[in-house]
């Protein structure tokens, strides 16, 4: 993956990290027509996110969390990032 590729999934880990999204409101945010941008695919590729439904009162929703590859991924990206402080 290139450079600032890399850093738009970590912008999508960090984006996703503190709770679960609807899949909908990922589609939203990060879905994408261009080939050169496939953040999202890219993630879903990298096995950093998981698609998984959601009982929300009756009805079932598809949510958007990380794995634990993709947490792991995060959490470093943190620890990085505080060291360098």
């Amino acid at each position: 993956m290139a450079a600032n590729l890399d850093s738009l999934i970590l912008d999508l880990l960090e984006w996703i990290g503190p709770r679960p999204k609807a899949y909908a409101e990922v589609m939203d945010a990060w879905r994408t027509s261009c080939p050169r941008m496939s953040t999202w695919e890219d993630a879903n590729l990298a096995g950093l996110v998981e698609l998984s439904s959601s009982r929300n009162g009756g009805a079932s929703e598809s949510i958007v969390c990380l794995t634990p590859a993709g947490r792991a991924t995060l959490d470093a990206m943190v620890e990085r990032a505080t060291r360098a402080r």
